[in-house]
């Protein structure tokens, strides 16, 4: 799954959710469990259509605020999971030629943004020459990159598996990376990408046409993912769980 982006102004600093179980609902109660999710402070005027009216403003805030923010990476912010709550309401204003109301609203959003060094447990993908892929369930754009994988590390062409060739006295064992295996990695760094929609003349330009005999193709320039984080499983305890035994 590949995040869309989108660009919101939001203010303080984030702050790490306190507990919480994935979804739209998270509580405060409980101590922090779940360091991967913060909260981030945002300001945003929110636009209510008319046949809206009947509904509570707050209600209709929290539903239109989930549908453009939930499930998109805010650029240097995350991937924004749910509202957390809203925490200032300003005067709503209708303008001349327009019948929705808009509305200034600070409030809290639950954000999926680990931090760097972060231990999580995942589960394998794919295997590339790029390296190992990583998904979350809910977030598939983690990558860890073959100078990072336990070494000496060597892909398999026919399988299409990393493998890490571990040394014993008996000789070497060959310990595959097989899709949907649990893997435990390391937060290593993290690469935000700007892919908010460009003008016209730039999209033009950067579409190229290629011409082969009487057929005429446009090549799309390849989609990036907004959000990637590179993981790393270089160090011992760190790998496939099924390679590591707790005494």
């Amino acid at each position: 799954m590949m995040a869309a982006e989108t660009n919101l102004n939001y203010s303080g600093k984030p702050r790490r959710a306190m507990s919480g179980v994935f979804g739209c609902a998270f509580c405060l109660s409980e101590p922090v469990s779940c360091t991967m999710f913060t909260l981030v402070e945002m300001v945003d005027t929110v636009r209510i259509p008319p046949w809206q009216f009947q509904s509570r403003l707050n209600d209709a805030i929290v539903e239109e605020l989930n549908k453009k923010l939930a499930n998109k990476v805010v650029f240097n912010v995350g991937l924004c999971i749910c509202l957390y709550d809203i925490t200032k309401l300003e005067d709503s204003f209708i303008f001349p030629g327009d019948g929705a109301s808009h509305t200034k609203v600070h409030f809290r959003y639950v954000v999926f943004r680990p931090f760097l060094d972060e231990i999580i447990v995942g589960k394998i993908k794919c295997c590339s020459q790029e390296g190992v892929h990583v998904s979350l369930g809910f977030f598939d754009d983690i990558v860890i990159p073959p100078e990072s994988l336990q070494q000496p590390a060597k892909f398999d062409e026919a399988e299409q598996v990393w493998l890490w060739e571990y040394e014993t006295d008996e000789g070497a064992h060959d310990l595959y990376m097989d899709h949907g295996e649990e893997i435990r990695f390391r937060i290593v760094d993290e690469v935000f990408i700007d892919t908010s929609p460009t003008g016209p003349s730039t999209a033009t330009n950067s579409t190229t046409v290629k011409s082969t005999g009487t057929d005429t193709k446009e090549e799309q320039p390849q989609k990036e993912a907004p959000y990637t984080l590179i993981g790393s499983i270089s160090e011992p305890g760190l790998g496939l769980l099924s390679w590591w035994t707790s005494n």
